[in-house]
């Protein structure tokens, strides 16, 4: 048990050291300017903003985020599964169905986003 231990801790040490290290060397490195308020305005673009802070983004932006995520994050599972598909095949027909139910569950998650159209961008 001790065996298959000690490379977990020694990595989880190296991580550590190297955190440290990184931490380290950019407070001794960066720029020990005070800040002005100058400095502290927002800046893009060559422009300063003229709007404020607590400016509102429409919800839109949020959901159109969460779906790209959303679907994404469920794409990135169909990967691993395609790439040891030909090993899943001695366990029968339970990987199949298994996967089928998986993209019914997308696909009907897809059109129910699109019928409400929430894909649509005004």
């Amino acid at each position: 048990m001790s065996e298959q231990l000690v490379p977990v801790l020694v990595l989880t040490a190296v991580v550590i050291v190297f955190a440290a290290a990184m931490i380290g060397l950019t407070f001794l490195a960066g720029p020990k300017r005070k800040p002005t308020p100058e400095k502290q305005l927002p800046y893009e673009c060559g422009i300063v903003g003229k709007e404020h802070e607590t400016t509102r983004f429409p919800v839109k932006f949020y959901l159109t985020a969460i779906l790209f995520i959303l679907f994404d994050i469920e794409v990135i599972f169909l990967y691993p599964w395609a790439l040891v598909y030909g090993d899943l095949l001695k366990f029968g027909p339970f990987i199949l169905v298994e996967i089928i139910v998986f993209m019914l569950v997308l696909t009907f998650g897809l059109f129910y986003v699109w019928k409400a159209r929430a894909l649509e961008w005004d």
